[in-house]
């Protein structure tokens, strides 16, 4: 008795697979080596374009450091240009006020 049940499972397990068909897989269509060396090209000047870019920032950037660093240099040779006009005024009112003193002397001088 079990023997006919277990056989007529098995047919019925074989009749259901066959019914089964598997939808056949896409084909893709080989990529040719032209178009794979296209895509190549293409990465490649998206590369040099990104390269490129950064390139041109690293470059704004280093030229807005050295125009800071040439402006502060600028402020303090002002600077320095500034103090070293004060002090040669000052030594002129020293030396003309020794010119004096040199003068009144050698007149006292000569009236003695």
């Amino acid at each position: 008795m079990k023997y006919p049940l277990l056989v007529a499972a098995l047919v019925a397990v074989a009749v259901s697979a066959c019914g089964k068909k598997d939808e056949p897989a896409a084909v893709q269509e080989p990529v040719s080596a032209q178009e794979q060396m296209k895509e190549s090209a293409a990465q490649a000047v998206d590369a040099a374009k990104e390269s490129a870019q950064a390139a041109g920032d690293a470059a704004a950037a280093a030229a807005t450091a050295a125009g800071e660093t040439a402006a502060q240099l600028g402020e303090k040779a002002e600077a320095a240009a500034a103090e070293a006009g004060a002090a040669a005024q000052e030594l002129k009112q020293d030396a003309t006020e020794a010119a004096k003193a040199a003068v009144d002397s050698a007149k006292e001088s000569l009236q003695k």
